[in-house]
């Protein structure tokens, strides 16, 4: 048995050593996700990829990298609710905690620039709703639908690349803030960029071993813990960025990083779940955690259009939507 396999063993046999495993494998991944980020930079720059891809899809895929991680290591695990409901979780608390603390310290209101907004934010509803359907239609997301999402973000992110060359975004995107590649040199660049992928990797598999006995030994559905805990510990690097970026005064490019990372969630990890392994669903989960998804994205997105800003107020209305959220479990999941 190997050391790795051994570990797991000891974290399904004992409820205590699964919570500081869960404590441990979330800093973890945090810190490989930041490596993550640098290195991914760092490459692409050195290789001298558009600085549209960096920000779009290099930046975006690696602060999802928790997300992705956990969600894989569940799907093939055979946990679909945890596999769903962290993705779904992380859309949540990404769009309520992350932009709702953004508002709350960023010096002024936050400024959106609205053709964006309106080219993501569509896209962002066309794409839940098309996986609300793809659910509801057999009770799982089936290889071929996860497919199909992930074509969809392919498809999205060459949209926007081919916007961005005939001057859509011009003035919109302000990447300053991931053009702090390190000074090192390729090999090394490229040796911590795997190094974060092999952290990622074996700390989202603990926080699945973790975050399931914690589950059962409370009797609690997989799917709360995946749609709470692990989605808010997968979310951090996303709450982290938001919150530094409101503070530095780009609280524009925190907005969109958000809004990137909910498609993300919904069409690569969840989309990138299925294929890995058919995502079967009970049905008080699905009707409890796509509805909850629409709420929350709707007021995110509504608060947004209105003005075209986020101000200290809507942020505190997007933080007390996700304590509403949490608080709906007790309705939802103490009735028969």
């Amino acid at each position: 048995m190997n050391p790795l396999h051994a570990l797991h063993e000891i974290i399904r046999g004992d409820v205590f050593i699964a919570w500081i495993a869960l404590a441990v494998a979330f800093i973890v991944l945090a810190k490989s996700a930041d490596i993550f980020v640098d290195s991914a930079v760092g490459i692409a720059d050195k290789l001298k990829v558009p600085q549209l891809i960096i920000g779009v899809f290099l930046v975006s895929l690696a602060t999802t990298a928790p997300e992705l991680s956990v969600s894989l290591n569940a799907a093939l695990r055979g946990n679909p609710e945890m596999a769903l409901g962290n993705a779904i979780g992380s859309v949540i608390v990404d769009d309520t905690i992350a932009l709702g603390l953004a508002g709350l310290v960023a010096t002024g209101p936050i400024l959106i620039i609205p053709h964006v907004l309106r080219t993501a934010g569509l896209f962002l509803v066309g794409v839940q709703v098309l996986s609300f359907v793809f659910v509801l239609s057999t009770g799982s997301l089936r290889r071929w639908e996860g497919a199909v999402l992930v074509a969809l973000f392919f498809a999205y992110t060459t949209y926007i690349y081919f916007q961005h060359k005939r001057g859509k975004f011009a003035g919109d995107l302000d990447l300053e803030a991931i053009e702090k590649a390190k000074d090192l040199s390729l090999l090394k660049t490229a040796a911590l960029f795997l190094l974060g992928v092999v952290l990622i990797v074996v700390s989202g598999g603990l926080v699945v071993t973790s975050a399931t006995t914690v589950a059962r030994s409370f009797g609690i559905p997989e799917s709360v813990i995946a749609l709470t805990l692990v989605a808010f510990g997968t979310s951090i690097p996303e709450i982290a960025t938001c919150v530094a970026a409101a503070r530095k005064g780009q609280g524009a490019l925190a907005v969109g990083n958000i809004i990137g990372a909910d498609i993300m969630n919904i069409c690569w990890i969840a989309g990138a779940s299925a294929i890995a392994n058919d995502l079967v669903l009970d049905p008080r989960e699905i009707y409890f955690m796509f509805p909850a998804m629409f709420v929350v994205v709707g007021a995110m997105l509504l608060m947004l259009f209105k003005g075209y800003r986020l101000t200290r107020a809507k942020g505190a209305v997007l933080v007390l939507l996700y304590l509403v959220f949490v608080a709906s479990f007790f309705v939802v999941y103490q009735s028969p």
